[in-house]
């Protein structure tokens, strides 16, 4: 968008461009066609001095009043001259500062697709960023559920111990629960005795 905005107003330029040599052509014409009245003023003036040293009033009263036609004329020339001149140095001026800001908007549109790309990158590690979050959350949740199986199996550990640890006493116990019978009683002292115990 900013390119195009750029090529309109090289478009636009071009037309000032085009319009402003007219108006400088104008303005070198209205001078041209003023500096030869001037001159042709002076010419008569001439004539009319010429016509004098000849001794000849009539010519040089001819030569006159053509010079005062044309002095008038030169005024309004003059005029024309001066109007067609400050146009120019307007459009001129206009040109110039139309193109000094076209040239401060080329770097800046530099400067503009520099801070694009800066953005695009930002989004980009935001998005990067968004996803390690989930990451993290994933391995946090993972590593919940090992902590979990981990204290289950410690549970079923310890259960597994105390019902070992109850079984040897209660097998302790059955073995005391048992009575021996009298016959082996009798048998064990009669052993005892042949012994010395």
């Amino acid at each position: 968008m900013v390119d195009q905005i750029l090529r309109d107003l090289q478009d636009d330029l071009g037309k000032v461009k085009a319009e402003t040599a007219g108006i400088m052509a104008e303005e070198a014409r209205a001078q041209r066609v003023y500096d030869e009245a001037v001159d042709e003023v002076a010419k008569l003036q001439s004539y009319a001095e010429k016509a004098v040293l000849a001794g000849n009033d009539d010519d040089a009263r001819a030569f006159l009043q053509q010079k005062q036609r044309k002095a008038e004329q030169v005024e309004s020339l003059k005029a024309a001259y001066d109007a067609a001149h400050e146009n120019s140095n307007k459009m001129k001026a206009m040109h110039d500062h139309l193109t000094q800001e076209i040239q401060d908007m080329y770097a800046r549109r530099d400067a503009i697709k520099a801070k694009l790309a800066v953005a695009k990158t930002q989004e980009k590690i935001n998005e990067i960023s968004s996803s390690v979050d989930k990451t993290k959350a994933g391995m946090s949740e993972f590593e919940r559920m090992e902590a979990k199986v981990d204290n289950m199996l410690d549970t079923a550990n310890a259960m597994a111990e105390l019902n070992a640890a109850e079984g040897s006493v209660n097998d302790l116990m059955k073995k005391y629960d048992e009575a021996p019978s009298v016959e082996v009683e009798d048998e064990l002292a009669a052993l005892k005795a042949r012994m010395g115990k």
